[in-house]
């Protein structure tokens, strides 16, 4: 299995993308993500700047890859997302039906992001034939699910594209054109002040009864813990996995890419480092066998 490292999800300053993206090249990791997926008010870096920063990326040897928005609500953005496709080198990682489209209209072949909602072999095969190489697993897909798109591909005759799962990182759960930064904040969308640089890991929500709920993160809402399934990847190999994501985090993300790196190609399973994720196991959410572990 090959290890993957997500786009990244929060907004960092400048300096500290480019320092974080200087030193994953010496990691083992076969493939890398670059790109704003989730707020195009971040602009630290413009399209013109991702797409530098993966030629530079590119000498490493490794696969690049430039990830698009998530949720797009403007012709700008659109805009934004035709200079990626057309950029000539690097393969595109399409996060809303409105980039397959462009894909798909310039012949470009691209790599489904987790938030298209791919649910079934029907929609798969729609979207091979516009282009796709390659399947993101969304966070909801566990090994259930997995196993009946296998049955279902077989039963249709249908080659998989290949196979990613997310086994590190915040999940991402959803995105609204409210955000959610701002109003925990206090301050309107428009007034930001760009706020969610000051939380490099996304901003913790809470219940009132002080219990850990979500991760906020601008539009977008996470899980409120970092999964891991690293434990999991025994059985996440005999499913047909191909790809191990992992998302960055701002700290410790070497020590994790090393860990994954070490854990793909030992004989027993690895500790896990964060929390277990119960999609993965058909369960609601965060939860899972080691859960009361997790939590006391």
């Amino acid at each position: 299995m090959r290890l993957t490292l997500g786009p990244l999800q929060y907004f960092w300053p400048r300096d500290l993308v480019l320092a974080f993206y200087a030193e994953a090249a010496d990691w083992p990791l076969e493939v890398i993500y670059i790109g704003e997926t989730v707020c195009s008010k971040r602009r630290e870096l413009r399209s013109r700047d991702w797409i530098s920063l993966a030629r530079e990326l590119a000498e490493s040897g490794k696969e690049i890859v430039l990830s698009t928005l998530a949720l797009l609500e403007a012709e700008s953005e659109l805009g934004v997302i035709r200079r990626q496709i057309e950029n000539g080198h690097f393969r595109i990682e399409a996060n809303d039906l409105s980039t397959v489209q462009l894909c798909r209209e310039r012949g470009v072949p691209f790599i489904a992001g987790p938030t298209l909602n791919v649910y079934n072999q029907r929609s798969l095969a729609l979207l091979c034939e516009d282009g796709l190489q390659r399947l993101v697993l969304g966070v909801e897909h566990g090994q259930q699910w997995l196993q009946e798109l296998h049955q279902a591909a077989a039963a249709a005759g249908m080659p998989l594209p290949e196979l990613e799962l997310i086994v590190w990182g915040r999940l991402p759960l959803a995105f609204s054109a409210r955000c959610f930064t701002a109003r925990a904040l206090d301050v309107g969308k428009d007034d930001c002040g760009f706020r969610c640089i000051e939380h490099p890991d996304g901003l913790p929500l809470a219940t009132r009864e002080a219990q850990p709920l979500l991760t906020i993160n601008g539009i977008q809402v996470q899980s409120p813990d970092i999964c891991d399934l690293g434990p999991e990847l025994t059985e996440i190999r005999d499913a047909g996995i191909d790809l191990l994501r992992l998302y960055p985090q701002a700290k410790g993300m070497a020590e994790i890419v090393q860990h994954f790196h070490q854990a793909r190609n030992a004989e027993a399973p690895p500790p896990r480092l964060g929390a277990p994720n119960g999609y993965w196991h058909g369960q609601a959410s965060i939860s899972g066998p080691d859960l009361a572990a997790h939590r006391s």
